[in-house]
């Protein structure tokens, strides 16, 4: 007994045969509360990460506070600092 073939010969039954495509994930939107922190990767020389790190705890907030100071001399304005 000879095999079937295995491509549909009717187009109609071929497209019964298509997988479903799934839609897109939507797109996270940034968060629209003020004063909100956001978790980021960033990639900081050694020496920079040690600077900060050097006195202890809190040393994510001093950086952050650093960049905060350096967009004030140059950049737009920016929103409060985050209650801490």
């Amino acid at each position: 007994m000879a095999n079937p073939p295995r491509r549909p010969t009717n187009p109609m039954a071929a497209a019964d045969f298509k997988p479903i495509k799934q839609p897109a994930a939507p797109v996270r939107e940034t968060s629209a509360a003020p004063n909100v922190r956001e978790l980021v990767s960033i990639r900081i020389d050694r020496g920079v990460l040690d600077y900060f790190q050097q006195d202890g705890p809190g040393w994510q907030d001093r950086i952050n506070d650093t960049l905060r100071h350096a967009i004030a001399k140059s950049g737009p304005p920016l929103v409060a600092a985050h209650a801490r």
